[in-house]
This record gives structure tokens, sequence and C-alpha cells, in this order.
């Protein structure tokens, strides 16, 4: 097999486990709390690192941004080998129990996007690997953090959410964001629900963790200025990742 068209990877890459964000250069920040890192590929939105956890091979790989890409990233790390992926990201509060910087771990997802249906029909949930999102708490847990679980919701686009009012749409999207939070969503990104399905039709096991970027109601949720990007948070994820496939590996 010659490597892969997207990641550029080939069978000699091969590994179980995956840590996946969705921004290349938090690759470099996760390679860094693994043993032995190496640069392997960089190819489009993708850059891997691989390193070991407990002796144990581990890949590091950017999937990019939203559904598709990340379908990608994970069917072609599939085939050489990958069978538990943790995605590694951030996420923007739509709850009063979610602030800045705390640590959410998704529990399910709303499907809020389409990659999803070309894997499973509406009607089934995107659910994460149950074993894993306990896992995750834990090392959350002995990390130092008080962890946040519950429902996410997987948008498909950034400003809509941000400006919703300015869309042919905007009366449809803020009266189903409106329902998604009665229903008691916690917060909000762009890969959960596809990560969930492509697992589950694939049969493998998948999970998100996730730093909150914004606090709702706060008017500063709304400043897209990378200024206001609150980087000092980056590492929390990265760390409950590490340490949650230090568990499943020990």
């Amino acid at each position: 097999m010659s490597k892969m068209l997207h990641i550029a990877h080939g069978p000699e890459d091969a590994a179980r486990y995956a840590l996946i964000p969705g921004n290349p250069h938090r690759c470099t920040k996760i390679a860094a709390l693994l043993d032995v890192p190496v640069k392997v590929a960089h190819n489009l939105e993708h850059t891997t690192y691989a390193g070991t956890v407990g002796g144990e091979r581990v890949l590091v790989v950017s999937t990019g941004m939203g559904g598709p890409s990340t379908a990608i990233c994970m069917e072609e790390l599939a085939r050489i080998g990958v069978d538990t992926f943790i995605r590694v990201g951030t996420c923007a509060s739509t709850s009063t129990a979610v602030g800045i910087g705390d640590i959410v771990i998704p529990t399910g997802a709303v499907r809020m996007e389409g990659t999803g249906l070309h894997y499973l029909p509406l009607e089934y949930p995107a659910v994460p690997d149950f074993g894993l999102v306990k896992t995750l708490e834990q090392a959350a847990i002995d990390t130092g953090f008080d962890p946040i679980l519950g429902v996410v919701i997987h948008k498909d686009s950034f400003y809509t959410e941000i400006d919703p009012q300015t869309k042919p749409v905007g009366s449809e999207l803020v009266a189903k964001w409106k329902a998604y939070l009665a229903g008691g969503a916690v917060a909000t990104d762009m890969e959960t629900a596809t990560l969930c399905l492509v697992a589950a039709s694939l049969g493998l096991r998948a999970a998100t963790v996730l730093v909150s970027a914004t606090s709702d109601g706060d008017p500063a949720a709304k400043d897209v200025s990378a200024a206001a990007y609150p980087h000092d948070f980056e590492e929390r994820p990265i760390r409950v990742a590490v340490e949650a496939l230090r568990q499943l590996i020990d």
C-alpha cells in the first residue's frame, strides 16, 4: 500500500492510537508531551508527529477545521491501523455552567452538520465511546481539572453562529439554536459529531476533550480577532488527552 492521498502516511506509520487536533500548530504542543516525538509528515492541513506513551506508538495528526477534513483524516488513519481517536480542541460556551478555560468532555453532539449523513442516517445519535469518555473524565480530574460533561452543538459554519441575523436563513438558525440551548447543550464545536459518526460506522473508538475559549453571555465571545483568542488555555485539553492515553495503555 502506498502513502495515503491526504495524510501522506503509509504502512510504516501504523499505530493504534491517534490524538487529532484541528489546528496543525497544536500538533507540536501535543508531541512535546510524548516520548521521543518525531515529525513524520505534512500534507495539506494534515501535520503528523509520532511518539510513544508507555512504550506504545501514538500518532498526532491535525484534521483541519470541520467535518469533511476530519472524516478524511479518520478514514485514512483507520486504514493504517488506528482504532482509537481522541479529538483535542477548543469550543465556545453555550451555557452559564461553562466558563473560559473550562474542560468540556462531550457526551453527545447535535448533528447540525452534513458529513455525518454520508455515514449514518439522521436518526442515529452522534455519541462518543462511553469508555473513552469515562477515561477522559478521570484523566481530567487526575490532571487537576473539574470537567463538564454534556451535549455539544456541532455546527458546520463559524460565522452563522456569530452573525446569524445577517444570513438569509437567519431566523431558522436562531430558532434551532434556541431549541438546542433549551435542551441543555453546553458548548459548540465543528468536529465532534463527525468524529463520533465516522467512528461508529467503522467500528472504532472515539471521544473528544475540549477547552472553552469563551464564557456564555460575555460580549467578548463575539470578538473574532486573533488577539482575542485565549491561547494560554490550549495546553489544558492536551494534558488531559495525553494522561487519558497513559491510563488506556497502562
